[in-house]
């Protein structure tokens, strides 16, 4: 097993959590399932809330850090943020267009959606009295939310990201500010935590097999109850929910980035999408922008003719704040888990999402798994049953490697965008656009 890669071992566990369930519900063993493998799914969940905050944290402050060069950087920097979160903003309005519109959660009965309502009829209820009480706010009341009055206090609960990421904004843009020799030591250790954060994520996605097992079975077992045939019906909607999100994500691929490319980078996107194929198999095969930046720069810098000032710049912090797929997907994981619960999520709610998908996709680890995390933060942010992730954790690898690919192309999208309007885009003869 430890020979496999982590996405077969995730695929072997998805697997046999889903016979395991199965055969429980025929064999009796539901009990056994509930009691005593299905709390060690509710211990990954833990560990990925457990890393949320410090992963956020950390990862945005040095993000931001690295626009160190100010006085030459600025208008480049300001540009490069402004364009990569239009177009999360983007990813994520379309992933609530298509969601919103298929419904794919509501294609559970109404039997089992009124199930998993009952279920969770605290924090519906939890949630409405939370509605009331904004109806008698003031219109500003969620921009105070944002600033935190102790940090402390916003770090020990997830539900508080906005607030972290707003300290981890204030702290990166102060640390800009100062001596440069001053600021030194504070970058290392900043970048030192990154490193032992990015490494407790490997930890934890190296248990995801067993947690995915553990969620799976007792999913599954609860799902069927004494009906295995019903965890069928699990599948299908499973399958509907992928459509829903590859759909968003192939937008995004050949609608969305085609126009920035073809219309302000001024480039054929047949020639864009042959000049960074590379870089997307890379992605797709890795599940992770960091291990493919390398390949990425060098087909921005050879194939696309982007010179290395904007490919240095733009595409290592591409890598850091730019998820446009993760994002997406994000979105429509969010309202189809609210959707399975039969949770109606009114337009402030969804525009919460809008918010928080797009800001925590600038925290997010350019690695396998941080996509789980940074949708644990989405969840709480918007009051949706932290446990449904356990319906959308099945297929998640595969989606992994697509919405990568995604987060990849728009990386090199931007950073040709940014390129052309700063006369840095020299590519060959015969991708341009005469």
């Amino acid at each position: 097993m430890k020979k496999l890669a982590l996405h077969w071992q995730i695929l072997i566990g998805m697997a046999l959590g889903i016979l395991w369930g199965m055969a429980a519900s025929y064999l009796g063993f539901v009990d056994l399932t509930l009691d005593w493998i299905r709390p060690f799914g509710t211990i990954f969940i833990n560990l990925l809330k457990l890393i949320a905050v410090p992963l956020v944290l950390v990862s945005l402050i040095t993000g931001v850090s690295s626009l160190s060069d100010v006085s030459r950087l600025s208008r480049i920097g300001s540009k490069t943020i402004g364009i990569y979160l239009g177009t999360t903003v983007v990813a994520v309005v379309l992933g609530l267009l298509l969601v919103n519109i298929f419904e794919p959660g509501k294609a559970f009965s109404p039997e089992k959606r009124e199930e998993f309502k009952e279920q969770f009829a605290s924090t519906t209820v939890e949630r409405s009295s939370d509605a009331a009480a904004v109806e008698q706010q003031g219109p500003l009341q969620p921009l105070v939310d944002i600033v935190p009055s102790n940090i402390f206090g916003s770090l020990t609960n997830n539900g508080a990201m906005l607030q972290v990421i707003f300290f981890a904004l204030l702290f990166g843009i102060a640390l800009i500010m100062i001596p440069p020799d001053k600021a030194a030591p504070v970058n290392d250790f900043f970048e030192g935590v990154n490193l032992v954060v990015l490494k407790i994520v490997d930890l934890i996605m190296a248990t995801a097999p067993y947690g995915v097992f553990a969620l799976l079975a007792g999913l599954v077992v609860e799902f069927a109850g004494d009906d295995p045939a019903s965890a069928v019906e699990l599948l299908l909607v499973l399958g509907y929910y992928c459509i829903i999100v590859v759909v968003g994500l192939a937008l995004m691929i050949f609608v969305v980035y085609p126009l920035l490319v073809v219309f302000v980078g001024k480039t054929k996107y047949k020639s864009f999408f042959k000049g960074i194929f590379p870089a997307q198999m890379l992605a797709f095969s890795t599940s992770s922008s960091a291990a493919t930046l390398p390949v990425t720069m060098e087909c921005a810098e050879k194939n696309l003719g982007i010179n290395k000032e904007i490919t240095s710049f733009v595409l290592p912090l591409g890598a850091t704040i730019n998820m446009d797929g993760t994002s997406l997907y994000q979105a429509v994981a969010a309202v189809f888990i609210a959707q399975a619960y039969g949770i109606e999520l009114d337009l402030m709610a969804q525009l919460g999402i809008v918010m928080t998908a797009t800001l925590a996709s600038i925290g997010a680890a350019a690695v396998p798994g941080a996509g789980i995390v940074m949708l644990v933060i989405v969840l709480q942010q918007a009051g949706i049953p932290i446990e449904g992730i356990a319906l959308i954790l099945a297929p998640d690898r595969i989606l992994d490697m697509c919405r990568t690919t995604v987060n990849v192309t728009g990386d090199a999208t931007v950073s040709m965008v940014v390129a052309q309007t700063e006369g840095q885009l020299h590519p060959p003869t015969e991708i341009t656009i005469k």
